[in-house]
């Protein structure tokens, strides 16, 4: 049995659907640990993928936002002390504009821009009528590493085009039962709202009954050709709190005013304590118009992408980083 001591890398999931998805990418899973810190609430598990020993935890259930993300994360270094490199993969919300065709089953992935690291805490700030949103808090940018392996994968499917969709559909093959949650869902049911149009509170019908499927309604998009990568792949600013933005107004003022490109609940409690790179699938378009239709395949879309992203940097190069846990110590 693997040592906790031969684990390097550290991925945290949000929610089940992410932690299903994960572990369905693993290249082999291993028992799991006989020993755990004392001070360590997690309950793990452990694979390869390549040549790397991974650990995965997930939040405890019910348990969301940036202060459980920064808990799991402590914890996990208690246990296993020489992971050097971190992943936040699961699901988030999309931030679509004309600069940016973002679509449901998409990957967002975080990338410094502007002087900023790559995840934006927007709850830092705040917003005064008829001014511009203030940021008061800068969070760090990923690892140099896993930046580099960014570069490499970006050029590569730039270039290429990438073959997620065939791995999601190899792991489909060989775990039949996630079919139905975990493939990707009939495209007609990815419909972008007009940013004037709210779902009614607490109407449980669907989104056609409520909310019509007209010109007046549904933002017009062409269909993706069979040239366009799709799932799309998508570099830049992810924007962090812990409410659940489902406001089509303020998602269109954050895009505007920081260009993000995408929302989420749990990478601010992360980048200054975990260092690690932040992967998100697109379930819905951070707006009214919620369902979970998408989430199994977005989960799905954004593990396919980490374990590519793994499989191009080798051992030896994380065995050169410094554990997270000296990074922290030193400041």
């Amino acid at each position: 049995m693997a040592s906790p001591k031969d684990y390097t890398v550290g991925w945290i999931c949000a929610i089940s659907t992410e932690y299903v998805a994960a572990q369905a990418f693993l290249d082999e899973r291993h028992d799991r640990a006989e020993y755990v810190s004392p001070n360590d609430n997690n309950i793990y598990t452990l694979g390869r993928v390549g040549k790397h020993k991974v650990v995965i935890a997930v939040l405890p259930d019910g348990e969301y936002g940036i202060a459980a993300a920064a808990s799991v994360a402590r914890d996990m270094l208690h246990s296993f002390p020489n992971v050097r490199i971190g992943l936040m993969v699961g699901i988030g919300g999309g931030a679509p504009s004309r600069k940016h065709d973002i679509r449901l089953g998409d990957i967002v992935v975080s990338a410094p821009r502007d002087g900023k690291g790559g995840v934006l805490q927007y709850d830092f700030g705040k917003t005064i009528q008829d001014h511009t949103f203030l940021t008061t808090g800068f969070l760090d940018q990923p690892p140099a590493l896993l930046r580099g392996a960014v570069s490499d994968i970006r050029a590569e499917y730039e270039s290429e085009g990438h073959y997620l969709e065939d791995a999601i559909n190899s792991v489909l093959e060989k775990k039949p039962r996630l079919k139905k949650k975990y493939k990707r869902p009939d495209p007609s049911s990815d419909r972008l709202y007009q940013s004037k149009v709210v779902h009614p509170e607490g109407d449980e019908a669907s989104c056609i009954v409520a909310c019509g499927d007209t010109p007046l309604t549904i933002i017009s998009r062409p269909e993706r050709t069979t040239d366009d990568d799709n799932p799309a792949i998508h570099y830049g600013l992810i924007a962090s709190a812990n409410q659940l933005m489902k406001d089509a107004i303020i998602r269109d003022k954050l895009i505007a005013e920081k260009d993000v490109l995408c929302f989420e609940m749990e990478a601010a409690g992360l980048m200054n304590h975990f260092p690690c790179l932040v992967i998100r699938g697109i379930c819905d378009y951070s707006d009214s118009h919620k369902n979970k239709e998408w989430q199994g395949y977005a989960a799905m879309t954004a593990a396919a992408y980490a374990r590519d992203l793994l499989y191009r940097i080798s051992p030896n190069m994380v065995e050169a980083e410094k554990k997270v846990t000296e990074l922290l110590s030193g400041g």
